[in-house]
C-alpha cells in the first residue's frame, strides 16, 4: 500500500489529482461508472490530460484482457479434440496470435485505418507512433499539447485493435482442428490478419462504404466473428471432415471432448475476456458518460452468455437426445457473439432474450452442420457465424440498426469472406495441400509432425480404418 500510495502522490501523470487517477483505475478494471463516485469533490467535467490517460489506460488494459481470450480457445480447442492432437493446437493458437501481431503491424491496421476511401485503406508498410509522441518522450514537453488532442495514445489504440484480428483467426483454428497442415493452416492465418479481416475493418469501423450506409456493430458480431466464422466455413468444406466421422453407414461418429475440465475452462476464460472484448469497444473513458455506458455493456454481456447458455442446454436433450455439456458451453459463446454488435442497449432484459435465441440457434446449427457432414470440431460456424449474423441483425431491435442496411453488410462481408477465403483454401492446397496425410491423421499430429505429446503418459492407439470415409 505505501507503494501504491507513493505512486498516486509522487508518480501520477503531471497534472493528474491522485484520487482521479484512483477512479480511472477502479473504472477500468471494474468496469462501473459508479467508480466516479470516488472524485465526487472533482469538477464533473474530466480535463483534456486526464481525458487522455484515461482512455490509454482502458485500451491497454482491455485490450490485455481480449488477448488473454487466447489462452481460452487454446483450452477449448485442446480438451475438444482427441488426446492425439493437443499438442499441435498449443502450437496453432500461439502461432496464429504471433502471425496476426505481425501482419497487423506491418500492414493490416494500414489497410484498416489509415487514409480508408470507401473500401481500403494505405498499403504502406509499418504502423508507429506520432511525431509529436516521439518528440514528447524524448523530452520536448511543448509537443503535450498536440499529444493529449489526439484523445489517446496511438500506440494504444494499435494494441487494442490488433488483439481483436487475433479473435478471427482463432475461430478457424478450432474448426479445422485435427487434419489441417500447421504451415498451411500458418499461411491461410498470414492473409486473413493481414488482408481479408483489415478490408472488412476498413469497409466498416475505418468509415468505409458500410459505415457510410450506417451500418451498425459495436465491437463486432459481423466484422469479428462472423469473418472468421466464414472463412473457417470455407475450409471445412475444402479440407473435408475428419477420417471415419460420417460412417459409410450414413451414421456419424461421435467425438467427444477429450478433456471436458479443459474445455469449461476456455469458455470462462472466454466469457472473462469478453468484458474487454465489449466494454473496451465504448473506445473511451474519458467521461461519467462512458464509464455508465461501459458498465452497461459489461451487464448486457454477461445476461446474454448467462442467457445463452441455459437455453443452449434446455434445447439439448430435444436436438441431441440429451443433456450436453457442449452444447450448454457453446450456448454462453453464442450468447456472448449475439449481443457483441449491440450491447449498448439500456433496456437489459433485451440482452436475455437476444442471448437466448443465440443459444438455440448455435444448438440447432451444430446438428445442422452434423446433417450436412460438415465436421466442425468445436461447433465455432454455429457459434461465431450463425450467432454473429442473428447478433448483427438484434441491432435493428433496439439499438438503432436498419435492417436492409444490416442485411446487406452481412450479405457483402459474407460474400467477400467466404469467396475469398475458398479461393485462398484451394489455392494452398494446390501448392502444398492443406491437409495431413490419413497415417498421420490417424496417429495424431502431435506424434506425427511434432514429435511431443500432450499425455506421453498415455498409449497410443491408432483408430480403426474400416469406417473411414
Amino acid at each position: 500500500m505505501g507503494a501504491f500510495y507513493e505512486f498516486l502522490v509522487t508518480r501520477r501523470p503531471r497534472g493528474m489529482p491522485a484520487l482521479k487517477l484512483l477512479a480511472v483505475l477502479a473504472a477500468v478494471v471494474c468496469g462501473a461508472g459508479t467508480a466516479y463516485a470516488l472524485a465526487e469533490h472533482e469538477s464533473v467535467a474530466v480535463e483534456a490530460p486526464d481525458q487522455f490517460v484515461f482512455n490509454t489506460i482502458s485500451f491497454m488494459l482491455w485490450g490485455a484482457l481480449v488477448m488473454w481470450m487466447c489462452a481460452g480457445f487454446t483450452m477449448l480447442e485442446s480438451g475438444s479434440v482427441r488426446t492425439k492432437n493437443a499438442s499441435m493446437i498449443c502450437l496453432k493458437n500461439i502461432g496464429l496470435y504471433s502471425i496476426a501481431g505481425i501482419a497487423y503491424y506491418f500492414i493490416g491496421y494500414n489497410l484498416m485505418y489509415v487514409d480508408v476511401g470507401s473500401y481500403i485503406g494505405s498499403f504502406s508498410i509499418g504502423y508507429g507512433p506520432t511525431t509529436d509522441e516521439i518528440a514528447l518522450i524524448n523530452g520536448t514537453e511543448s509537443a503535450a499539447a498536440e499529444v493529449i488532442a489526439l484523445g489517446y495514445s496511438t500506440m494504444s489504440d494499435w494494441f487494442f485493435q490488433m488483439v481483436f484480428v487475433a479473435t478471427a483467426a482463432s475461430i478457424v483454428s478450432g474448426a479445422l482442428a485435427e487434419r489441417v497442415k500447421i504451415w498451411s493452416f500458418f499461411i491461410f492465418v498470414l492473409v486473413l490478419t493481414g488482408v481479408i479481416y483489415p478490408i472488412v475493418g476498413a469497409w466498416t469501423w475505418g468509415e468505409g462504404w458500410l459505415s457510410q450506409l450506417g451500418f451498425k456493430d459495436f465491437a463486432g458480431s459481423t466484422i469479428v466473428h462472423s469473418t472468421g466464422g466464414w472463412a473457417a466455413l470455407a475450409g471445412l468444406i475444402v479440407v473435408g471432415p475428419r477420417l471415419g466421422k460420417y460412417r459409410k453407414d450414413g451414421s456419424v461418429k461421435p467425438t467427444p471432448p477429450s478433456n471436458v475440465l479443459v474445455v469449461t475452462l476456455g469458455v470462462f476464460i472466454l466469457w472473462l475476456g469478453w468484458f474487454g472484448f465489449n466494454g473496451g469497444s465504448q473506445l473511451a473513458l474519458g467521461s461519467p458518460l462512458d464509464a455508465v455506458a461501459m458498465s452497461h455493456v459489461l451487464v448486457n454481456t454477461n445476461l446474454a452468455a448467462a442467457a445463452g447458455a441455459l437455453m443452449a442446454l434446455f434445447c439439448a436433450r430435444p436436438v441431441f437426445g440429451r443433456t450436453d455439456l457442449f452444447a450448454c458451453l457453446n450456448g454462453a459463446i453464442a450468447g456472448l457473439v449475439s449481443i457483441t454488435a449491440g450491447p449498448d442497449m439500456v433496456q437489459h432484459y433485451w440482452a436475455v432474450i437476444i442471448g437466448a435465441i443465440g443459444g438455440v440457434i448455435c444448438t440447432v446449427g451444430m446438428k445442422l452442420l452434423e446433417s450436412v457432414k460438415i465436421d466442425d470440431v468445436v461447433g465455432a460456424v454455429p457459434a461465431h457465424l450463425f450467432a454473429g449474423i442473428w447478433g448483427t441483425l438484434a441491432v435493428c431491435i433496439v439499438s438503432g440498426g436498419n435492417v436492409g442496411v444490416q442485411l446487406i453488410g452481412i450479405l457483402a462481408i459474407g460474400a467477400f469472406v467466404f469467396l475469398v477465403s475458398w479461393v485462398l483454401w484451394k489455392l494452398i492446397d494446390v501448392v502444398m495441400t492443406v491437409r495431413v496425410t490419413s497415417q498421420v491423421e490417424r496417429l495424431g499430429q502431435d506424434v506425427a509432425e511434432l514429435g511431443i505429446e500432450a499425455y506421453p503418459e498415455f498409449v497410443l492407439m491408432p483408430e480403426e480404418q474400416d469406417d473411414d470415409q
